[in-house]
C-alpha cells in the first residue's frame, strides 16, 4: 500500500492529487494539439473546483499561473497569458519603512502628542480651551484602555501640563466625561425595556 506521505509532494494542495496527476499526464503528451486541449480541460476543471476564484478579477490568468506552477514550468503549451516565472515567486518584496516616532507617554499615542504640539502653538482663547478639553477626554480614554487602575483625572491634568511645558492647563472646574466599559459617554444611555 502506498501512503500519501511516501508520494511526491503536491505543488498546490487545494487542487488535490487527482488534478496533479492530470497535469503530470498532460506534460507527457507528445502531440502539441492534444496537450493544448488537455491543458484547457484541466483549467476548466480547476475553475469548477475553486469557484471562489471566479469572483476575482483576472481569474483565468491566475489559473494558468497555477497550472504552470503545478507542472513545474515543464508544460509546453500556448499560454493565453504571460505566466509567472519561478524567479518572480522567489523574489521577496522590499521591506516597508515604518514611521518611527519617539513618544513621551506611549499609552497616549503619537496622535495625542501631535495634537498637544498644535495646542501649545494655538493662541489662548475659547478654541484652545475646547480643544484642550477634548484632548483631556481622549487622554482619559487612552489611559483607561491602557491601565484602568492608573486612570486618574489628576494624572491627565499633570500630563497636559508636562506636554505643553506648563503653557496649557485645564481649568479647576473642568468636568471630565464619564467612562464606562471603555467608552466615553456624553449622556447616560437609555435602554428600552422589553415588554
Amino acid at each position: 500500500m502506498t501512503y500519501n506521505s511516501q508520494r511526491e509532494p503536491l505543488a498546490l494542495r487545494e487542487y488535490g492529487r487527482t488534478v496533479q496527476e492530470m497535469v503530470n499526464y498532460c506534460v507527457e503528451i507528445e502531440n502539441r494539439e492534444q496537450r493544448q486541449a488537455c491543458a484547457e480541460a484541466i483549467i476548466s476543471i480547476m475553475a469548477r473546483m475553486n469557484a471562489d476564484i471566479a469572483q476575482q478579477p483576472d481569474f483565468q490568468h491566475k489559473l494558468w499561473d497555477q497550472l504552470a506552477i503545478m507542472s513545474n514550468y515543464q508544460l509546453d503549451v500556448d499560454y493565453p497569458y504571460e505566466v509567472i516565472r519561478p524567479e518572480d515567486i522567489a523574489q521577496k518584496p522590499t521591506p516597508l519603512k515604518y514611521p518611527v516616532h519617539r513618544i513621551r507617554y506611549r499609552h497616549y499615542g503619537h496622535l495625542v502628542e501631535a495634537m498637544m504640539r498644535k495646542l501649545e502653538q494655538m493662541p489662548a482663547g475659547e478654541e484652545r480651551d475646547e480643544l484642550a478639553g477634548q484632548l483631556a477626554d481622549a487622554m482619559k480614554q487612552n489611559l483607561f484602555d491602557f491601565n484602568r487602575d492608573a486612570m486618574d483625572d489628576g494624572k491627565v491634568r499633570a500630563d497636559i501640563k508636562a506636554y505643553t511645558d506648563g503653557e496649557v492647563a485645564l481649568p479647576d472646574d473642568f468636568d471630565f466625561r464619564a467612562i464606562t466599559s471603555g467608552r466615553v459617554l456624553d449622556k447616560p444611555s437609555r435602554k428600552k425595556k422589553r415588554k
